[in-house]
């Protein structure tokens, strides 16, 4: 098939409603990551809340959406995804609006009601809520309003957009910031993910319906089961986790880090942004190279590399350190990512690929939560008590180190006793 057949194809392939959907995710994106680089920097320094307690917040955050994503697929089913996707922006915009004004004096009687910890604790869990229903809904319209034989296209498009947003949000927080305040970021989000609210609104149309019935709520619950028992899959996501706990820290601690021991005038949002630039560069490539390394290596790779870019930032502690650090943990989130869930689609049985595939994103949430936990800790002791700040990386690192050979362990014991399907597989690289 010549260039200009598929390009055909691609331009006949997509319905409205895909391009409507794959469209407002950047804005999400924009608008999640803004918030999110600019979170722990807010709390620490104009809400004044200690280093543990911005890393716990801070995780809180991060961690809340991908326990809610579970369910988020079961909800937007059951409304339809236009009105879904209209009411999670409208929950984003009034959110993010609500974190940018919890110093402002018409929220003050709340904040003197209860303790600040619980009150801020409760406003970070509101975009979860929207987030959760967000994804199902533009996932779901990529595969409801794409053609069989563009389908693979839509998917990598939506990939694009998660990208591009993740790239040019901290960036353009970062400007934000320098020009309206730090608290005008989260404002400035909120009116990105109301636009969005009214783009839906008026220009998207329900896409036509899956074949199959999806799960109900409560079908989701009893996937706990298969997922606890037996324990194989269950026991590589809490060794997973610990992959996240190293990625995590990029939002939880390197901010304060970075303002406190590097360059209090340094734009960390800006910096933040080299992560999704660097994959948005470079996944091709990696993925061309990596192509042969089996799934289950290239994730014990990508997790060592991940872990191992924390020194740098450590041994390097200036701005273009941390650039350099994220640049590599970028590459290791590369090798790893996709093959990841490659591997998890080989050990899942043919029935329950829906099934795994959804609570692949549980080390995600997890990491965030125990993340921020272990990041305010650790500024707390090595940076604020023994002044030696570069033993906070020291040990993340270790964090990541440790769950690669956990990880190495796990292969080596639990993979021969996975069934024959899978061991029949190991010939080619499993």
């Amino acid at each position: 098939m010549s260039f200009a057949q598929r390009l055909q194809e691609v331009r006949e392939g997509f319905e409205r409603p895909f391009w409507i959907a794959n469209s407002s995710e950047i804005f999400e994106r924009l608008s999640y990551y803004g918030v999110f680089s600019s979170l722990a920097l807010y709390l620490q320094e104009k809400l004044n809340f200690s280093t543990q307690q911005t890393g716990n917040l801070t995780g809180l955050f991060g961690g809340l959406v991908w326990f809610l994503a579970i369910f988020g697929g079961a909800v937007a089913d059951k409304l339809g995804f236009r009105r879904a996707l209209s009411m999670a922006y409208l929950i984003l915009a009034a959110a993010y609006f609500l974190i940018g004004s919890i110093g402002a004096s018409w929220l003050a009687p709340v904040r003197h009601a209860v303790p600040l910890g619980l009150f801020v604790g409760c406003i970070l869990s509101l975009p979860a809520l929207g987030i959760a229903m967000v994804k199902p809904c533009v996932v779901g319209t990529t595969a409801r309003a794409s053609k069989e034989n563009v389908r693979q296209v839509g998917y990598s498009i939506y990939y694009t957009m998660v990208n591009i947003g993740g790239a040019a949000g901290p960036y353009l927080a970062g400007v934000a910031q320098d020009h309206l305040g730090l608290e005008n970021v989260f404002r400035l989000s909120s009116v990105s993910v109301f636009a969005m609210f009214f783009v839906v609104l008026f220009l998207f149309r329900e896409p036509r319906k899956a074949e199959a019935a999806p799960p109900s709520i409560l079908q989701v619950v009893r996937n706990f089961g298969t997922v606890i028992w037996p324990p194989k899959f269950l026991i590589f996501l809490l060794i997973f986790t610990g992959y996240w706990i190293v990625f995590w820290q990029q939002y939880i601690i390197l901010p304060g880090y970075i303002h406190n021991y590097v360059s209090s005038t340094a734009s960390v949002q800006k910096i933040l942004a080299t992560d999704a630039a660097v994959v948005i560069c470079l996944t091709l490539l990696v993925n061309r190279l990596t192509q042969k390394i089996p799934a289950f290596q290239a994730v014990i790779l990508g997790t060592v590399l991940s872990s191992l870019s924390w020194l740098i930032v450590a041994f390097w502690p200036t701005v273009g350190g941390a650039v350099f650090s994220l640049g590599v943990l970028a590459l290791g989130e590369i090798i790893q990512a996709p093959r990841y869930y490659e591997y998890i689609g080989k050990l899942a049985p043919a029935d329950q690929q829906g099934t795994y595939m959804g609570f692949a994103f549980l080390p995600i949430g997890i990491g965030s939560l125990i993340g921020g936990w272990i990041g305010g800790r650790l500024m707390h002791e090595f940076a604020e008590i023994a002044h030696r700040p570069e033993r906070v990386w020291f040990a993340v690192t270790g964090v990541g180190l440790l769950t690669a050979v956990l990880l190495w362990v796990y292969d080596r014991i639990v993979k021969p006793s996975l069934g024959s399907r899978l061991v029949d597989q190991s010939a080619q690289g499993f």
